[in-house]
């Protein structure tokens, strides 16, 4: 995955109010100390909703 691929959460993050599948764009890579990417949720109107690092084996790249 790559910066600005649209993903999607496997699973829920209740804390963040963001439900299984919740799609978001990935605006920033990290590679130390592991692998993972800063995602952006936003609404309808663009306005964001959470900020989330997520490892690999939390989201999946959209089609």
């Amino acid at each position: 995955m790559e910066l600005y691929d649209l993903v999607e959460l496997r699973d829920a993050i209740p804390e963040e109010n963001l439900p299984a599948g919740a799609v978001g764009t990935i605006v920033h890579v990290f590679h130390q100390p592991e692998l993972a990417y800063e995602v952006e949720f936003t609404d309808e109107d663009g306005r964001t909703l959470s900020s989330v690092a997520l490892t690999p084996d939390e989201i999946r790249q959209r089609p």
